[in-house]
């Protein structure tokens, strides 16, 4: 008789809330703690992370393979996929970035009532992005998801390396301020004084952008409608080669991550027959 394959090894990473910070009034930092985070060089990787359900007691560490297997799909953790803005090595510290409107979703309201020692399973990092030293020059556009990914790219930019950054956010409130050594013209541009719709401004910014000469490095990232309007523009008006370019929808208006990324698989399956 053949023996049953054996059940995949799961278990997740762990990580403990050192300290939150309230960076700007819609975005909340956590620090957790984190013996198991391998940092895979990417300033776009990403975990997934999980958050119980309440009242659930799950096994120790974290296995997805026995809570699969063991507990009724309802009471499975609900996974979210969140860029890490900062991974330092030294301290074993892992930094993310959480977007905060209240009692809406919730990874949110799970950073604004994150406690020191609260503990945090997540599976990653992923990624694919770095800024690229030999590149010419670098553009990177995004919104509030894209801050962390951003963010990080500019601070690892070589030192006086050429960078456009164009950056939607609701107000003047939630900008933020980089660091980093790089040569970065960055520009906000503020939903609450804008007109049109939500991505109209990065997307009217790119298509009136005068490219510098020289071979660019590109990351296009955040809302899936103004990602999709720049793609076209980037590889059909400019023609630039795709290896150049870096693009991802991170969400889709409307939707929660569970229906965003149903709606993508389905999308995927549709190509493929």
């Amino acid at each position: 008789m053949t023996s049953p394959a054996p059940r995949r090894n799961r278990v997740c990473k762990r990580g403990v809330v050192s300290r939150t910070e309230r960076i700007t009034p819609h975005m909340i930092r956590v620090v957790l703690t984190s013996d198991d985070f391998v940092d895979n060089g990417c300033t776009d990787h990403y975990v997934k992370l999980l958050f119980g359900k309440a009242g659930v007691e799950y096994p120790e560490p974290m296995d997805m393979g026995v809570v699969r297997e063991t507990y009724p799909a309802e009471q499975w953790p609900t996974m979210r996929t969140y860029t890490v803005r900062n991974w330092d090595e030294a301290a074993r510290e892992l930094t993310i970035d959480f977007v905060y409107h209240g009692d809406e979703g919730i990874a949110g309201p799970w950073a604004a009532a994150a406690q020191p020692g609260d503990v945090l399973w997540f599976n990653g990092p992923g990624g694919a992005y770095t800024p690229d030293e030999a590149a010419d020059w670098h553009l990177l556009v995004g919104d509030e998801s894209a801050l962390p990914a951003i963010g990080a790219a500019v601070e690892q930019l070589p030192a006086g390396a050429r960078a456009t950054v164009l950056l939607e956010v609701a107000d003047e409130t939630e900008e933020q301020k980089f660091g980093g050594s790089g040569d970065a013209d960055v520009q906000w541009f503020h939903r609450a004084t804008a007109a049109g719709e939500r991505g109209d401004s990065l997307v009217a910014a790119v298509e009136a952008l005068d490219f510098p000469d020289g071979t660019p490095h590109v990351f296009v990232h955040g809302e899936a409608g103004f990602v999709f309007r720049i793609r076209k523009n980037l590889f059909q008006q400019r023609g630039l080669p795709r290896d150049r370019v870096s693009l991802s929808g991170y969400w889709r208006l409307g939707k929660n991550e569970d229906g965003w990324q149903a709606e993508k698989a389905e999308t995927a399956r549709a190509e493929r027959s």
